[in-house]
């Protein structure tokens, strides 16, 4: 390579890997892959990335900064045809190498030199040529010499796996998580599965291979290993075929003719969730989180606006959450529509949870007192709120003699503040 590639041969840039060509034990071409290229407005305009996707998601590319096929190798298309082979291979190698898969590669072709057409004949798709700028030592300049940019995807998910909102076992190559489900009450009276029985199916009942509850009970396995999407669902449920054991217990299809269990597919995953009772399945969820989370854990209450969520006809979406204070485990959450706000989100988002003898805190926006009242005498409830200088008058009523035993001090930095106030009353905080 060193002697007769144009471009000579030394180290290449970060991950790299090396293939050699063999004829009847002879080498017959080289090849060299390394990192991807940095930027590229032509790669990132074709897989359709955003800035951050392609931050993460560059380590998944390859470059092929290097092919020769020997001079003294006179072979018709054997140049597209070692170049298809390495391309093959080359995602296996590469995990095997550096611990993660490939999902595309790339090539920068010098058009005074060659055409590309082993490139084209291997199936890799021109973008069209760079400006003709490059990089090095940290700075680009111009050299004016414009290269050709050919890509190539290693699969036909490989666009949507790039560009998938999160990192799925099929963009890492990761095995999907297993999930123990001995370490969580599940099972008897008050277990989940007794409380997910309860929700009404409304599909038609002729045809069904998979009732809710075992598709509700996959789901929330797969929640517990980390699948966000429904996606990732489906692959760690077609995951779940080795595990025969697991899918006896969550009460899977068992197919004769196969002789084996079956778990659903992501599309009955997709259907099943999209007729399911959200609101009844969420406070089955809630209900069965509270009966064995530590009574004396507060819940909070606070809104947030989703990042990225706006759009050119509609603003960010806004959501109100009730969540456990020190686990951070959500609740209960609902939108607050464009036409209302947070204020009267409050009893609705609330009033599904039972609180009875727990603490709602909430900051000064919901310091009112019909919020105060739907907690004490409608749930049972404890609660801190927040008073500031723009609630004078509560202020000053707060600060008087007879009632500085609802006043909260502020805790210390770094400590968690609790209220002594007695059962059904509140405390305030300045």
């Amino acid at each position: 390579m060193r002697e007769h590639h144009y471009l000579s041969f030394g180290w290449m840039a970060g991950e790299s890997l090396r293939h050699v060509a063999l004829l009847d034990g002879e080498w017959v071409a080289l090849l060299g892959w390394g990192s991807a290229a940095l930027k590229g407005t032509l790669r990132e305009r074709f897989i359709g990335w955003t800035p951050e996707q392609k931050s993460r998601r560059l380590p998944y590319l390859a470059n092929n900064v290097r092919y020769l096929v020997l001079p003294s190798v006179r072979i018709r298309n054997l140049a597209s045809k070692v170049l298809a082979l390495s391309v093959r291979r080359l995602s296996s190698d590469w995990q095997r190498i550096h611990g993660h898969p490939l999902h595309m590669v790339e090539t920068f072709v010098d058009p005074s030199r060659f055409a590309g057409t082993c490139y084209k004949a291997a199936g890799w798709t021109c973008l069209g040529q760079t400006r003709g700028f490059g990089y090095r030592t940290g700075v680009y300049h111009h050299h004016g010499r414009p290269k050709t940019v050919w890509v190539r995807f290693l699969s036909k998910e490989a666009r949507e796996i790039l560009c998938h909102p999160d990192d799925t076992p099929r963009l890492t190559g990761d095995p999907p998580m297993s999930v123990s489900l001995d370490a969580l009450p599940l099972e008897g009276i008050s277990g989940l599965w007794t409380r997910l029985a309860t929700l009404p199916d409304p599909r038609k009942k002729q045809g069904i291979r998979h009732p809710q509850l075992i598709v509700l009970k996959i789901v929330i396995a797969g929640i517990l290993t980390g699948c966000t999407n429904v996606k990732a669902l489906g692959e760690w449920a077609a995951h779940l075929a080795k595990d025969q054991s697991l899918l006896e217990r969550l009460g899977c299809f068992y197919s004769p003719s196969r002789k084996r269990y079956v778990p659903p597919s992501w599309t009955t995953l997709h259907r099943t969730l999209a007729t399911v009772d959200s609101l009844r399945f969420e406070q089955a969820l809630t209900e069965w989180v509270l009966t064995f989370a530590d009574p004396s854990e507060p819940i909070a209450v606070d809104g947030k606006t989703l990042r990225g969520s706006a759009s050119p006809l509609t603003k960010a979406v806004h959501l109100m959450s009730a969540f456990l204070g020190f686990s951070g485990l959500v609740l209960a959450q609902r939108n607050v529509s464009e036409k209302t706000n947070e204020i009267t989100a409050f009893e609705p988002l609330l009033s599904p949870l039972p609180l009875e003898g727990r603490t709602v805190t909430a900051d000064a926006l919901h310091t009112q007192r019909d919020h105060a009242r739907f907690l004490v005498e409608e749930k049972g409830a404890h609660f801190v709120m927040t008073v500031k200088d723009n609630q004078k008058s509560v202020l000053d009523a707060l600060s008087a003699p007879e009632h500085r035993e609802l006043l909260a001090p502020p805790p210390p930095p770094g400590s968690v503040s609790s209220s002594s106030a007695a059962p059904s009353s509140g405390a305030f905080s300045p």
